[in-house]
């Protein structure tokens, strides 16, 4: 059952809070310190934000979502998106059925990604899953919100241009004195559309950095973060606090290795495999990793080091490009103006034929989930294609250890690997690589970034425990005069 849903009218509404001055908090809402289902309570001059509601990919039902409960119904003054990756965005409208008064703030682009990414998410709920009696496979997850919410909400949404004063009642603003709380979007260089997002209140700035990637990618840009001294006019001004994401705090990046250096092994990965006569999958996200190396293969196109091969890509990361070519010319990015879809032109995939399309030789298969979850098509075309020694499975971003990426990984050559839980295990004999395209930041430039921003406090987040201790050990040691937090699920803390 759901509560009802909220009017445009209703969902505009926003009541005046008492002026008083109170205590700056954070409560970490994810449920667990991990990368998972990531959402953060701001309190600040008397106001109550969000930042960001994901969804966990891994668990169902309300453990797939923040702990939203720490947060009283009807008591937010607003929610903010840093991007429409599912981790950060996926139980949005859990969250707003409750909080009908709450504006909600993004990127244009995040707006346009969000709504088709949680559109999937209501297709992904409802398709049937693991194992009845007899041995039929229709049992539901639980479906936390549905098709109409997702349509009904997207409409009150409010879009940000990067590098303007905001008010939280979705005023543009000519100084941070104009309002009691004000914040302002950075491009964070980590996908399409995705911010930090610095609020300035009573005197004090809090930064969240959402995901990073400070190096430029193939599409997206580094990031443009404030500056260390000086942001926007206000020379010495300090950041009092820093929200940053610690992704890949847990290891280190092999020393001298660029990404110059990974496309070039890739590329000759590549041309191995088609002297073998064999094909080819990258396990890819379909926001984000996709589009990056729909730009990667574009580029060893133009260079002549792949010729014409076929490329393939599924019905969702199609959509996605689509929303990444509309923003090709207004978007900080590399290849201004280029249309992926027009000038790759892959060929699409649905589910349909994941089964029955013949694999053959000499083709890309650019196929998500990135982690090669269950029932998708990275998974599918896997198991179909790990038993040919022809064969090659080239990962290009983080899987977890213990999803089916994870474990294709660790397995040697001819080990058995089970990849579906209701599929009988399948022989690892095709080549399994891994490269270095990582869309988050390596753990020294975040570091850096921390030390030459010196921020009274710093508040980890976003990171497994062994990526979130690397960073507070590391820093009790690099900079002993800064407070550095690793904030307990559940619990407020005074910033």
């Amino acid at each position: 059952s759901f509560f009802p849903l909220p009017t445009l009218r209703e969902a505009c509404i926003l009541e005046p809070r008492s002026s008083f001055t109170s205590p700056m908090r954070f409560t970490n809402l994810t449920r667990h310190t991990e990368i998972g289902a990531n959402s953060y309570l701001l309190e600040i001059a008397g106001r109550k934000v969000v930042l960001d509601c994901g969804m966990h990919p891994k668990r169902e039902g309300d453990e797939a979502t923040p702990n939203l409960r720490l947060v009283p119904d009807g008591d937010l003054d607003a929610i903010f998106v840093s991007h429409a990756h599912l981790d950060h965005i996926g139980s949005l409208p859990v969250l707003m059925r409750r909080q009908s008064r709450a504006r909600v703030f993004m990127s244009p682009p995040t707006a346009f990604l969000g709504e088709a990414l949680l559109h999937n998410s209501v297709n992904v709920m409802s398709r049937p899953h693991g194992n009845a009696p007899g041995g039929q496979s229709h049992v539901h997850a639980p479906t936390l919100f549905t098709h109409r919410e997702a349509d009904q909400y997207a409409q009150i949404w409010q879009s940000c241009a990067l590098r303007h004063l905001w008010s939280l009642e979705g005023e543009r603003l000519s100084r941070p004195a104009d309002a009691e709380v004000s914040f302002e979007f950075f491009d964070a260089g980590h996908i399409l559309g995705s911010v930090g997002i610095l609020f300035r209140a009573e005197g004090k700035r809090v930064f969240y950095t959402g995901d990073i990637n400070f190096a430029d990618q193939n599409v997206s840009r580094g990031a443009s973060f404030p500056d260390p001294v000086t942001t926007v006019g206000e020379p010495g001004q300090p950041i009092d606090c820093l929200i940053v994401e610690t992704t890949r705090g847990d290891h280190p990046a092999p020393p001298g290795v660029t990404r110059a250096d990974e496309e070039a092994r890739l590329a000759q990965a590549l041309k191995e495999t088609f002297a073998r006569e064999g094909a080819v999958l990258l396990p890819v996200f379909a926001l984000g990793k996709t589009q990056e190396m729909l730009a990667v293969l574009l580029g060893f196109k133009q260079k002549g080091l792949l010729g014409d091969v076929p490329i393939y890509i599924g019905g969702l990361s199609t959509k996605m490009t689509e929303i990444y070519d509309k923003y090709a010319s207004s978007t900080p990015r590399l290849l201004p103006n280029v249309s992926l879809l027009h000038a790759v032109s892959p060929y699409v995939l649905s589910g349909r034929e994941a089964g029955s399309s013949p694999i053959k030789p000499r083709r890309i298969y650019a196929l998500s989930s990135g982690m090669m979850t269950e029932k998708t098509l990275s998974n599918l075309f896997a198991r179909r294609m790990l038993a040919d020694k022809r064969n090659s499975v080239f990962f290009v971003g983080y899987a977890d250890p213990e999803s089916p990426a994870g474990k294709l990984r660790a397995a040697a050559p001819g080990d058995l690997v089970q990849l579906d839980e209701e599929a009988p295990p399948v022989e690892r004999r095709a080549q399994v690589e891994v490269f270095d395209f990582s869309a988050h930041s390596k753990r020294d430039e975040i570091l850096d970034y921390i030390l030459r921003l010196n921020p009274k406090k710093t508040i980890l987040v976003h990171g497994d425990p062994g990526a979130v201790h690397w960073f507070k050990e590391t820093l009790a040691a690099r900079a002993p005069g800064m407070e550095v937090v690793i904030p307990p699920p559940g619990e407020a803390i005074e910033i």
